[in-house]
């Protein structure tokens, strides 16, 4: 008990005689001061006494698909950080191969009596995956929000990147250049953000052929699966590629590159994202931009709405992204060239 007074006192900077004035419910501590010591009793994942444990504390979660994307450590960083400004402590909950599912996050979140997610990617996304842990979120009213496309019917906000926009710009930008043979590498068949953007590009091209024409690549957003999807449709073709991710565009590239050809004299690929060091790349990406700290300050904002009592919209926030032109788009080669 003794370890616990003072792991507990050192994590909310207060003394461990306050830390038990906290834990045996007695009076002279600010309702700040409380929320803190709670907080952190959480984050080092002890249990609160019974008498506090119905009392949801200053803890969010955040639960992300992956870290080896650069995209999602930069929206986990101004997430924190805001939540952080508006008095809550984030809990980082990062997927990975073999590690903890999704539905396991969701039952240790709801154990710390967490005040919200915010969830970014995951199995929302994915219109073939299973969604019924959704469900123990809705049934404790639990506030949420969920960042870019995801299947519709779930019953939380959505703070999305405008993926029809995103594909506009990019499939523009490589026609201006003369390109007409533009691929896509795009995520699984049942990724809603990977659909949206696929409609988007065949509206713009105004294509009427068949859907299983129409040069696609599916990857599991790894490199290496880029790299092969990417080699796919140049042997079929195509002149450009627009990537669903900026991990599969450094794949594309290197895909033309083992091919013996070059980017972009040869092959013009654009990125999603805009993810750090893009533009120290060989050649810097071409991208398209999302705005994650305007997204990333709004999915707070609609989270922090729901837990202090508003009632929560099941629309979707649009944000608008930018093309970012750079070295890695140019004019469609010469026929024979």
């Amino acid at each position: 008990m003794t370890k616990r007074l003072a792991e507990v006192a050192k994590k909310a900077g207060v003394s461990e005689a306050t830390v038990s004035r906290v834990l045996n419910g007695r009076s002279g501590v600010s309702e700040a001061t409380r929320a803190s010591v709670l907080t952190a009793l959480d984050v080092l994942g002890y249990e609160r006494p019974t008498k506090l444990r119905g009392e949801r504390g200053r803890l969010v979660g955040l639960v992300l698909p992956e870290l080896q994307n650069p995209i999602f450590p930069a929206l986990a960083e101004v997430v924190t950080a805001s939540l952080a400004q508006r008095g809550f402590t984030p809990a980082l909950c990062a997927r990975t191969i073999g590690g903890v599912p999704e539905r396991d996050y969701i039952e240790m979140l709801l154990d710390h009596q967490v005040s919200g997610v915010v969830f970014a990617g995951g199995s929302y996304a994915l219109a073939g995956a299973e969604h019924g842990h959704y469900r123990q979120l809705l049934d404790r009213r639990m506030p949420v929000v969920m960042v870019n496309g995801g299947v519709d019917g779930l019953g939380f906000p959505r703070i999305s990147t405008d993926d029809a926009v995103a594909v506009e710009q990019a499939f523009g930008h490589l026609r201006s250049l003369g390109h007409e043979r533009i691929g896509m590498v795009m995520g699984p068949e049942d990724h809603v953000p990977s659909r949206r953007k696929l409609a988007a590009v065949k509206e713009a091209a105004g294509w009427s052929g068949p859907a299983a024409d129409w040069p696609v690549e599916r990857t599991n957003f790894s490199m290496e699966s880029a790299r092969l999807a990417a080699t796919r449709l140049i042997q079929r073709g195509s002149t450009a590629l627009i990537c669903a991710s900026d991990v599969l565009a450094l794949g594309s590239i290197r895909a033309a590159r083992r091919l013996g050809l070059d980017v972009p004299r040869d092959v013009s690929v654009v990125g999603y994202d805009d993810s750090v060091l893009m533009t120290c790349t060989d050649p810097p990406l071409t991208t398209v931009r999302q705005p994650i700290e305007l997204m990333g300050q709004a999915a707070v904002d609609v989270l922090v709405n729901q837990i202090e009592g508003a009632a929560a919209t099941t629309d979707e926030l649009l944000f608008e992204p930018e093309l970012v032109v750079r070295g890695s788009t140019g004019p469609v080669p010469a026929a024979g060239g």
